[in-house]
């Protein structure tokens, strides 16, 4: 991308590291959704303003609190000198806001920060997100409360949490030590092994930092995988130079700068091309296909509309991987089941609109039709592609994983599940695009109503202007009058956290079987530092 301003010259940033890839991924894309909305409360942004579309994921900042300093930070948390963390009442009229006006689409509302555990509403917010009828409500977090405390985890559960968006850098504690908590894939796991327990689904956030992290990705994959009962989503998010990052230098922006071709490259390498780059990856969008055929099957008057996520194609990519649960090996779905033609014949069958009895045998015939037994894994019957895809009212909280599984835990054929992988690019200012803008579908809720994630973050600096209308307080007066939370940087650990877990961590075995003869300690998965402690 290049671009020109009169004052400050020319500007370039990489959009791919693959004109091919690009090429296809905006090939595939579906199109916009239809015009927001026209609401002041909602829609008063100027050329910020969300133009097409409901969206699919409500933010909320609950707090710009946290009991992190990371780098990187969409936010610039807990060093802006100020705290902005709206009242229960506040969080309440932004649902209340956000199911004002037509069409009303069922939506994830991701309770985000700073950190939003620590607000002291939380489960107030959640209870009440659910109270108006939304059904997946899901915490961005760094799962250290999670981790914690599994009374926590089952409160949040009962409110009506379905989920957590949890940040996850890598499968050891030296991918994860750049964030400058000494303890903090131990955190992770326990945080994966309370949230499984209590039956919250659990997705894997992984910012990929360019000469950080970009070399293990694969591992991640390979992790969800071989626990795909307690993990059910991965969304890599190439990093964003936004809030603490922001001023980065050029030249550290071009080493670090990552991208969606760059990421489904290097997994189609680090996973030996079981995911390939040219062949496994579609637009987001292009799930819209089917949020068409089920708002037709549903009918106009429908209490709530399915999700649909038409953001543009350099926004987010998706695949999909079969995954044998016995055993943790996984194939990519689109090796053996014709995803392109299927989103076609999807669309046909929402256009003909013959029924619902027709328009279901009909969606059954399609996959029937793009299945190709002879690729899949063995055993693998396509009544799991018609469990996958299988319609539901938009007020269920299934997802595919619980459709997939068999009526009895002990049933010799429950063997399948589907690990779903994400790539979600947010943009910064070098590579700001209003095409994006107007079509994105992570809306921020916020006082001043709903604005665009990347408007939100960048751009002319929205969450500036919006926490400095409405700050709680100034930071020591906040300290003066609730007293300190604790913070972990610095390497400094989370204490209580225990290092045993039924999770499996294969490259971690990996290595162990490598070096067999060594002591266990000099392989350990933890800090350098224990390592070499281990040595002395």
């Amino acid at each position: 991308m290049s671009k020109t301003c009169p004052k400050h010259g020319e500007f370039k940033d990489l959009m791919a590291t693959d004109a091919r890839f690009l090429e296809r991924i905006e090939s595939l894309f579906y199109g916009r959704d239809f015009r927001s909305a026209e609401d002041t409360h909602i829609h008063k942004h100027g050329t910020s303003n969300i133009q097409f579309g409901r969206g699919a994921v409500l933010t909320v900042d609950l707090t710009n609190r946290c009991n992190m300093m990371c780098n990187p930070c969409f936010m610039d948390a807990n060093q802006v000198g100020y705290v902005h963390e709206p009242t229960y009442e506040d969080t309440k009229a932004i649902l209340d806001r956000a199911i004002s006006f037509k069409p009303r689409r069922q939506i994830i509302i991701l309770f985000s920060g700073g950190e939003p555990t620590l607000s002291p509403y939380f489960l107030d917010a959640v209870a009440y997100a659910k109270k108006v009828g939304f059904y997946r409500i899901l915490a961005a977090t760094n799962g250290i409360r999670y981790a914690e405390d599994i009374e926590f985890c089952k409160a949040a559960k009962e409110a009506g949490q379905h989920g957590v968006y949890l940040q996850f850098d890598g499968v050891s504690e030296e991918k994860n030590k750049h964030r400058g908590v000494g303890n903090l894939f131990d955190v992770k796991l326990r945080a994966i092994e309370n949230l499984a327990s209590v039956g919250i689904k659990v997705t894997l956030v992984t910012t990929i930092v360019n000469t950080i992290n970009n070399d293990a990705i694969g591992q991640i994959v390979e992790f969800a995988a071989k626990n795909i009962d307690k993990v059910q989503t991965i969304a890599f998010q190439p990093v964003s130079f936004t809030g603490r990052d922001e001023d980065v230098p050029d030249d550290i922006r071009t080493q670090q700068r990552y991208t969606l071709a760059g990421m489904a490259g290097d997994l189609e390498t680090q996973l030996g091309g079981r995911m390939k780059s040219l062949q496994d990856w579609f637009p987001l969008s292009s799930y819209s296909a089917f949020t068409s055929v089920m708002d037709m099957l549903q009918g106009a008057d429908a209490p709530w509309g399915w999700s649909s996520c038409n953001c543009h194609p350099n926004c987010g990519i998706f695949t999909l991987a079969v995954v044998n649960r016995q055993t943790g090996d996984f194939k990519s779905l689109f090796d053996f089941f014709d995803y392109e033609q299927f989103m076609k014949d999807v669309a046909v069958i929402t256009d003909t609109a013959r029924g619902k009895k027709l328009t279901m045998a009909q969606l059954a015939m399609a996959i029937m039709r793009n299945f190709h037994a002879e690729r899949a894994p063995e055993g693998f019957p396509v009544s799991q592609i018609i469990n996958l895809f299988k319609p539901s009212s938009a007020n269920s909280n299934s997802d595919r994983n619980d459709r997939m599984k068999a009526k009895t835990s002990d049933d010799p054929s429950d063997v399948w599940r589907v690990l779903c992988v994400e790539g979600m690019w947010f943009q910064d200012l070098f590579n700001y695009d209003f095409r994006r803008t107007e079509m994105c579908v992570i809306p921020y809720g916020t006082q001043e109503g709903e604005i665009s994630f990347c408007a939100y973050n960048t751009g002319v600096g929205w969450r500036q202007i919006i926490e400095n209308m409405h700050k709680t307080a100034g930071l020591a007066e906040w300290y003066k009058e609730n007293g300190r939370h604790a913070v972990y940087a610095k390497g400094k650990p989370v204490p209580g956290i225990s290092k045993k877990h039924s999770l499996s961590l294969p490259i971690v075995q990996a290595i162990l079987d490598q070096h067999g003869d060594e002591p266990v300690k000099t392989v350990s998965p933890y800090l350098l530092e224990e390592e070499e402690e281990a040595v002395v």
